[in-house]
């Protein structure tokens, strides 16, 4: 049973939001955000990487950065930028990309959930990218990121959405600079939102799609404001977190592909030949290749494109993770040929989300790695299938569009 509750949103005023609304802050890195914050004072970067707003000299995690996003969240508050909400609501946002749109409710879920495991995860998370979050929080005292979760889909609740969004007038309506549409209505009527949190006590589990490092924070900062409040009701805010939560039929993972800077002091015919232990290679005619299946492959070299075919029996492993592509790619190529045991450290290795495109891959390829491989997406199903088994997938597995903008609700603790 998932528990969901209203709340107050500070969120911007309709004048700012366009400028203000960003992309969570762990997509790009400091120099990016500084970029994409300039000549913008609205930006809500100057909150989520408030780095951007001191000397370069300062390292990105010391306390000077926190208590700068404090500063700054309380200037937008006072300077009326951010509103609070006078009474708790829930929201409904999509965004619209390509013509395809993906939609969901925003509220608070449960620590409890998290804790217990009705909300499940699947994936590691490291602990200074865990510790930034919950300075973060902390310091703000907010969840200042809104975390994408996913479930499986019921009608009930796609009713009870569709039946709003085609009454009400949305509270925001714009376009980003990427070009995808964002629209948010507003619901603050009670028996709306009581049917929303009662059908959702329907909902067995609730799987964290994007931003465990936020989850991670949320519980970090529950436990220490309990531990602070011995005697918490479980009712108080700091035990719930913020979530979009998306029915798993609106959800979309793209590609997450992977550059290589070496081929570990093998020469190009040693390598493939150590391929084909697991692998039908195929030259091709030049062409990019974007794998549209399971078990295939693409392997840009020298200027020239493979298709790799996986030998059937990598796909029938009755582990659920090693039947993953990213888990066959790494058990049969990156680790025992290209000596990469732990791709989230090897500084070898580099990964290359599929919003950027095959052609990405060459260009990497051709300034500063020697190999790309191109994966075909791992499914939502296949996600909810590796948690429901309480097991992990592999480093850089997923990666979702359109990203949920952060700015557009903020909960206070």
């Amino acid at each position: 049973m998932a528990i969901i509750k209203p709340f107050k949103a500070i969120r911007p005023t309709n004048e700012v939001v366009e400028k203000l609304a960003e992309l969570p802050y762990d997509v790009m890195d400091r120099n990016e955000a500084k970029f994409m914050a300039c000549n913008n004072e609205y930006s809500f970067l100057h909150i989520d990487r408030a780095e951007i707003d001191l000397p370069d000299n300062i390292d990105e995690h010391d306390e000077k950065v926190y208590l700068k996003a404090k500063e700054n969240l309380d200037k937008f508050r006072k300077n009326k930028i951010l509103i609070k909400e006078e009474n708790e609501c829930i929201y409904i946002y999509r965004e619209t990309m390509n013509e395809r749109s993906q939609i969901g409710i925003v509220a608070c879920v449960s620590i409890e959930d998290s804790l217990d495991g009705v909300i499940k995860k699947h994936e590691y998370t490291k602990s200074d990218k865990e510790l930034d979050r919950t300075n973060h929080i902390r310091y703000c005292n907010a969840n200042t990121g809104t975390i994408l979760v996913t479930y499986r889909n019921r009608e009930a609740i796609n009713n009870i959405i569709s039946n709003y969004i085609d009454i009400e007038k949305p509270l925001y309506d714009f376009y980003t600079n990427d070009n995808i549409h964002h629209t948010v209505w507003r619901i603050y009527q009670e028996e709306v939102i009581n049917k929303i949190v009662s059908e959702f006590k329907k909902v067995p589990y609730l799987y964290i799609a994007d931003g465990h490092h936020r989850a991670a924070a949320a519980e970090n900062i529950a436990k220490e404001m309990r531990n602070k409040n011995k005697c918490y009701t479980g009712e108080e805010e700091f035990n719930y977190y913020l979530a979009m939560i998306s029915p798993d039929k609106d959800l979309e993972v793209l590609d997450y592909n992977r550059v290589v800077k070496d081929l570990n002091n093998l020469s190009e015919v040693e390598f493939i030949s150590k391929i084909k232990e697991n692998f039908k290679v195929i030259e091709l005619n030049g062409e990019l290749y974007k794998p549209n299946k399971k078990g295939r492959f693409g392997m840009y070299l020298n200027s020239k494109w493979y298709e790799l075919k996986a030998n059937e029996n990598l796909l029938t492993n009755t582990d659920i993770v090693k039947r993953l592509d990213v888990s066959i790619l790494h058990d049969y190529i990156i680790k025992p040929i290209l000596g990469i045991d732990d791709p989230k450290n090897d500084k070898r290795i580099d990964f290359v989300g599929g919003i950027r495109g095959i052609k990405e891959l060459e260009r990497r390829v051709n300034e500063d790695m020697k190999v790309a491989f191109s994966i075909y997406p791992t499914s939502i199903e296949e996600l909810m299938m590796v948690a429901d088994e309480n097991k992990i997938m592999p480093a850089k597995s997923t990666w979702f569009e359109p990203k949920v903008r952060c700015g557009l609700f903020l909960h206070e603790i």
